[in-house]
C-alpha cells in the first residue's frame, strides 16, 4: 500500500519542525516537502503533488488561503487541511471558499492531527471541535460563504499576491523580482488594488491586511 503523501506549509521552523515528527511517527506517511513561505508551498504541491497539504493560514509571500485556492485550483487531487491561530467564523468560512477540507486550531493536541489528516485524506471534511458549531451552522444556510465577501474578493490572484507584498512593506523592484513581471506593471496593479479597496496609503493597506488576517 503506497504511503500518505504530505506536504508541511509554516512558516517558523520550530514548529514545523515539531509537526513533522508528528506526522513521521506514522509509518504509512512521508512528508514530501516542507516549506517556509505561501508561494513555496503552491510550488511544491504542484512538483510533487501531494495527498494532502497542511498549510498554515498566515504565511508571508501569499498567506495560506490565498495559496490553498491556487493549490485547489491547479492540483485538484490534493486536499488542504489548514492549521491556524484564529478560531472564527470569518476564517472558517474563507477557508472553505478557498477550497479546504478541514480547519484546525494550532494549539489542538498532536493526536487531533492525525485524526484531522486521516479524515481529509479520505476526502471528509474535519474541523476543531470548536469550530463544529459554525460549521454545522454554515450547512444550515444561515452563515453562507458569500456573505463574507469583501472589497478584497474583487481582487484577482496577481492583485491578491501583489497586496499582500506590499503589506509586506516590500519594494515595487522587490515585488517585480519576486513575480517576474517589470516593475511598471506592478505600479499598474498597485494603483488598481488601491482603488478596489478604497485604501489611500501604505499604512491604510497594512492595516487592512492586518483586519483581514492576510498579515500580522
Amino acid at each position: 500500500m503506497p504511503k500518505l503523501r504530505l506536504l508541511l506549509g509554516d512558516d517558523h521552523t520550530l514548529v514545523r519542525h515539531g509537526l513533522r515528527k508528528i506526522l513521521e511517527e506514522q509509518r504509512e506517511w512521508e512528508v514530501v516537502s516542507e516549506v517556509g513561505d505561501g508561494r513555496e508551498a503552491v510550488r511544491e504541491a504542484v512538483a510533487h503533488k501531494p495527498d494532502v497539504a497542511i498549510i498554515d493560514v498566515a504565511m508571508p509571500l501569499l498567506n495560506g488561503i490565498d495559496a490553498t485556492q491556487q493549490i485547489v485550483r491547479r492540483v485538484p487531487d490534493t486536499r488542504v487541511l489548514m492549521l491556524s491561530m484564529h478560531a472564527d467564523e470569518a476564517y472558517v468560512m474563507r477557508a472553505l471558499q478557498a477550497g479546504a477540507t478541514g480547519y484546525m486550531v494550532k494549539d489542538a493536541a498532536g493526536k487531533e492531527l492525525l485524526t484531522a489528516v486521516e479524515a481529509v485524506a479520505a476526502g471528509r471534511r474535519y474541523f476543531s471541535p470548536a469550530l463544529e458549531r459554525l460549521v454545522q451552522d454554515d450547512q444550515g444556510g444561515r452563515n453562507s460563504v458569500a456573505g463574507f465577501a469583501d472589497r478584497y474578493e474583487t481582487l484577482s490572484t496577481r492583485e491578491r499576491e501583489i497586496f499582500q507584498l506590499i503589506a509586506e512593506a516590500r519594494s515595487n523592484k522587490e515585488v517585480a523580482a519576486l513575480l517576474d513581471i517589470s516593475p511598471a506593471t506592478v505600479e499598474t496593479h498597485r494603483a488598481r488594488i488601491l482603488q478596489k479597496l478604497d485604501v489611500h496609503n501604505i499604512a491604510e493597506v497594512v492595516l487592512y491586511a492586518v483586519r483581514r488576517g492576510i498579515i500580522s
